[in-house]
């Protein structure tokens, strides 16, 4: 029998414990056993505290599908995109949306990266306390709509990606609740799907203006509509949910692995003036990064390898930032430590063993890259801020699932990772960022793991007057 933790509740079971402090419920539950057994409320599961149970989980995706209460929320406004559809539909998909990530595309997108990481950073004044969370959010909903949607309009951005933080927030609230309580003309369900209605209508908008005029932007939408493997198209509503899909994963992701780099980073200044000193020496001028397209070095200098993510880049072509080792393994250190999938769900499509026990048809099955990135046998001292642990070791070959594993691997890994390393070194390029004194930092564990407002206080580098507001 899998074992369950004590202080479980008649009707509530552990849901007063995983609700005071979710992170904390999750890190406790390994010393049970590899699986363990929750209640929440009404929803049962099990929890894979072992890692290679994990990774047979990820790797068996065809009877561990997509599904549970996490996936049932989001797909209430992702619909069936990429991240939440099952099985039957993921390889069509993805053969569809690959192509827009491929590693010869990110090249150009490079440019556009680098331009709005300095009307970022162009846009502050000395001495100025800014929340970067905000800031990176919205810097990187732009870098997404100029770059993934180039048709998308600026005009209210502002909103559309409050929107989506909206709809993140919101669907981690209902994933426990019943589906006849959301639908209670409650406050916040009001807003909830106010937003979801806002969105859905501006990407069916996009979707028709590329419909009248399908000309191939070199973009994600453009893929999408042009895309047609033996007559099979995908259909308005599908490329809606494949947008939907991307830019609330990709602005969501990014923006917080940065803010978490950019808190890390003024905890630990010993570190921060390393990364300057890389960046500096990273032929970065006053204009900025300098970015490498073709012709560059490998993609894994980022730590991706192009067979591994399931990339075809064109032959000698890849995307890169050159020189900037450390700044990357401050990011991937950031995202293990805050992995933005902090809780991800599957249900087991028949049934099935998982390590030593029986699983029946339709149970569902929770794991948790936090929970695993925080154990002490597979990252010694594991709440350690440390980059050095990433020098000579490739992160899709060990214990790190910060962009999952198997065949349903992040297919913007490359993308995403290509853009904070961007952020980060120009941000640091020319500020100093320290806390503001009496402005906690907080964990915000909802669909991903977000960070609260980061105040912080922006002090320009001597001799650096601007790196441009535009580019």
């Amino acid at each position: 029998m899998i074992p369950r933790p004590p202080g479980g509740l008649p009707l509530l079971g552990h849901l007063v414990p995983f609700l005071r402090d979710p992170l904390a419920f999750l890190r406790s539950l390994p010393r049970y056993g590899g699986l363990v057994q929750i209640r929440l409320g009404p929803v049962s599961a099990v929890v894979v505290c072992d890692l290679e149970l994990t990774r047979h989980v990820l790797r068996e995706d065809r009877v561990f599908d997509k599904g549970g209460f996490l996936f049932e929320r989001v797909r209430d406004f992702a619909g069936n995109g990429l991240v939440t559809c099952p099985h039957a539909d993921h390889r069509r998909q993805r053969r569809y949306v690959q192509p827009a990530f491929r590693a010869d595309r990110i090249a150009r997108y490079t440019e556009v990266m680098a331009r709005e990481a300095r009307r970022l950073a162009g846009s502050w004044s000395d001495g100025q306390e800014v929340d970067i969370t905000a800031e990176l959010s919205l810097a990187a909903g732009r870098s997404l709509v100029s770059t993934l949607f180039t048709r998308l309009p600026f005009t209210g951005l502002q909103e559309t990606v409050d929107d989506f933080v909206l709809l993140i927030g919101g669907s981690y609230r209902r994933m426990l609740l019943p589906h006849r309580l959301n639908r209670i003309p409650l406050p916040a369900n009001r807003r909830y799907d106010a937003a979801r209605t806002r969105l859905v209508r501006l990407v069916d908008e996009v979707v028709t203006a590329y419909r009248a005029d399908p000309e191939d932007r070199g973009d994600l939408v453009s893929t999408l509509v042009a895309a047609d493997a033996g007559g099979q198209a995908l259909s308005n509503a599908e490329v809606t949910d494949q947008v939907m899909t991307i830019f609330a994963a990709g602005f969501d992701t990014i923006a917080n692995s940065t803010v978490w780099a950019l808190h890390l980073l003024a905890q630990h200044p010993d570190i921060a003036d390393r990364v300057r000193a890389e960046v500096d020496a990273a032929h970065v001028g006053a204009a900025g990064v300098n970015v490498l397209g073709v012709n560059a070095p490998e993609a894994d200098a980022l730590g991706v390898g192009a067979a591994e993510t399931d990339a075809t880049p064109a032959a000698g072509t890849s995307a890169s930032v050159d020189g900037l080792e450390l700044t990357t393994r401050v990011v991937r250190e950031a995202v293990r430590l805050y992995s933005p999938g902090w809780l991800l769900t599957r249900v087991t499509a028949t049934d099935t063993e998982l390590g030593a026990h029986r699983l029946r048809e339709g149970t569902t099955v929770v794991y948790s890259p936090y929970l695993l990135h925080r154990q002490s046998a597979l990252f010694p001292d594991p709440d350690r801020f440390d980059p050095e642990r990433w020098v000579g070791v490739h992160p899709q070959r060990g214990p790190f699932i910060g962009f999952g594993a198997g065949p349903r691997r992040c297919v913007g890994e490359q993308f995403g990772m290509t853009e904070s390393v961007l952020l980060l070194a120009t941000i640091m390029r020319a500020w100093r960022l320290e806390h503001v004194p009496g402005r906690t930092v907080r964990e915000l564990p909802l669909a991903t793991l977000r960070p609260g407002p980061v105040w912080m206080r922006a002090t320009r580098r001597d001799g650096l007057a601007s790196t441009g507001a535009a580019g």
